[in-house]
């Protein structure tokens, strides 16, 4: 009885959940500069103009991978977060290329499951260098935007070392958790 609580606790708040690796190299009040670890993450791509619809199209994807949608029909734990790396569209009316992505469990990390929908991949992330900005709440398509923008704004102010041409989105919570919840935005060092 135990587990099976826990296991409701880990879905409702993330708490529990594998999360990737990562050193803080620096931080301050609304700032945060970390290291993350190589690894692998299983993903898929969605082209549209809402973030929100193409997050839900590729979660979708990747929670029937995780189910047992996969070549080894296996169950894998969820993981937090879910990311998003946002490639915005070369004008105001053009659809972006939204990359929606789960952490692969540390047990998994050697040799994942093989997918079997042809749209969803296995992505091997280098070690990589973010500055990141954490908010609260229920994040909408303009809260992603609105924050996106100004951590890009500051940034600009402190170095010009950060990719402008995308940024990544990360949700660590479930829609079932009304409180306490925790949104990223992540801009990767060049």
């Amino acid at each position: 009885m135990t587990s099976v609580l826990k296991a409701i606790g880990s879905v409702v708040t993330s708490k529990g959940l594998d999360k990737p690796v990562y050193e803080t190299l620096s931080s301050d009040k609304c700032l945060e500069k970390r290291k993350y670890r190589a690894a692998k993450w299983v993903s898929t791509t969605v082209q549209g103009m809402n973030h929100e619809e193409a997050r839900s199209v590729g979660f979708q994807r990747l929670f029937q991978y995780i189910t047992g949608n996969n070549k080894s029909e296996m169950k894998i734990d969820m993981t937090a977060p879910v990311s998003t790396k946002v490639e915005p569209g070369a004008g105001p009316n053009c659809e972006s290329t939204f990359t929606v992505s789960f952490f692969i469990p540390p047990e998994h990390q050697e040799n994942p499951p093989q997918p079997k929908n042809p749209n969803v991949f296995i992505e091997e992330r280098p070690e990589f260098e973010a500055y990141v900005k954490t908010f609260g709440g229920f994040a909408k398509e303009d809260s992603w935007i609105n924050e996106a923008q100004k951590l890009s704004e500051d940034l600009k102010e402190k170095t010009n070392e950060v990719r402008q041409d995308y940024w990544f989105t990360a949700g660590y919570n479930s829609p079932f958790q009304l409180f306490g919840r925790t949104n990223e935005i992540w801009f990767v060092k060049k």
